[in-house]
């Protein structure tokens, strides 16, 4: 009977062992802090959670169970902060802004830090850059948005490099995560296959793999969904209408910054190339009718505007796994896609090789 008890309290012993691996507990003691509770955005059994904490002086105690690495985003001085967090202790310290803040106990923030440092001379570079952003004239303003789109292409294969060499990290899973959000489908899939397969198997690695079959629709020389929304008046639109033109699809909204700034450019090759067999479909994220009619006018947008009204949860936007906007998809006259994400010189560039 004993020796029973003795192998029942060593399996609970066990047990107790294996549930704290897998435990996180994160203490904060920021000084500048001085809200009274914050709140953790992170993944849990492949849904998005959020977890509130209370906060006294500053300083805040985060229990959760984290069975794998990954990267958990906080609303800290009005702005997200994003760190790697794992099984273990994890202490956040710093002062009043983003930027002094410093995480220690991770190994995996640890590994992010260290990549991230790679890509400094190419982040300063880019704001440089964007410093003259719009003060400049239209031909300089073309150097620019070129320049900017060379160090994109140039962090995008930093990142890449990174992921081949660590096909098992979890900094590699959401690099590769990352591509499938504001990535093509060409480059999200290569990424993805070069992750080892234990990587694949993770959590997140299951998420990547369900967000590639959404991203694929969009994939060169897909299809284009033969879409019906209504225009700003209520009369249904089909996208089958537009067969035998060049389309670009233009999913943008009222409330969104950079579309705003964007309209322009679109206005500029729609008039160049209106003539010779092109034309614009805007998809409107919007759910005021009115905020969404006055920048249409306010843009001077002649082309053909459709929405659902649904904002994000447009369902077009939604088949095509939409999470950023401006996004383009360029339709070739037989109704498959030929180019995505287009804007600013990329986009003048790509319509004066087709068209």
């Amino acid at each position: 009977m004993i020796k029973k008890l003795k192998f029942i309290t060593l399996l609970l012993l066990c047990a107790s062992i294996g549930v704290y691996a897998q435990t996180a507990i994160v203490l904060g003691n920021i000084s500048g802090l001085k809200e009274s509770k914050i709140v953790f955005y992170y993944f849990k059994d492949g849904k998005s959670v959020a977890d509130t904490v209370k906060v006294k002086d500053g300083q805040f105690k985060w229990v959760v169970k984290m069975p794998e690495a990954q990267k958990v985003s906080v609303v800290l001085f009005d702005d997200y902060y994003q760190f790697f967090v794992e099984s273990g202790n994890i202490k956040i310290t710093g002062g009043k802004t983003i930027e002094e803040l410093k995480v220690t106990g991770s190994k995996t923030q640890d590994e992010y830090k260290a990549h991230d440092q790679t890509l400094l001379d190419l982040n300063n570079q880019r704001s440089s850059l964007y410093d003259k952003w719009g003060k400049v004239s239209d031909e300089e303003q073309a150097v620019l948005e070129a320049k900017i789109e060379d160090l994109g292409k140039q962090r995008k294969l930093r990142n890449t490099q990174y992921i081949i060499e660590h096909p098992k990290s979890a900094v590699s899973i959401s690099l590769v995560s990352d591509k499938t959000s504001v990535g093509n489908y060409e480059d999200a899939i290569y990424a993805y296959e070069k992750l080892d397969q234990s990587a694949r198997n993770s959590m997140i690695g299951k998420q990547i793999a369900e967000r590639l079959t959404v991203l694929k629709r969009s994939a060169i020389g897909a299809p284009m969904l033969n879409f019906t929304q209504n225009d700003t008046e209520g009369r249904p639109v089909q996208f089958a209408a537009f067969k035998g033109k060049y389309v670009l699809v233009d999913f943008w909204a009222s409330w969104c910054g950079p579309c705003r700034a964007e309209n322009p450019n679109v206005l500029k090759v729609y008039n160049q190339y209106k003539d010779k067999n092109f034309t614009v479909v805007g998809i409107s994220l919007d759910d005021k009718i009115e905020s969404w009619k006055k920048a249409i006018k306010d843009d001077k947008m002649p082309w053909t505007q459709v929405s659902d009204l649904k904002g994000w949860k447009n369902e077009i936007a939604t088949y095509f796994g939409i999470k950023g906007i401006p996004n383009t998809l360029l339709i070739d006259p037989k109704g498959n896609i030929i180019a995505v994400g287009l804007r600013g010189e990329t986009l003048v560039k790509a319509l004066g090789k087709f068209l």
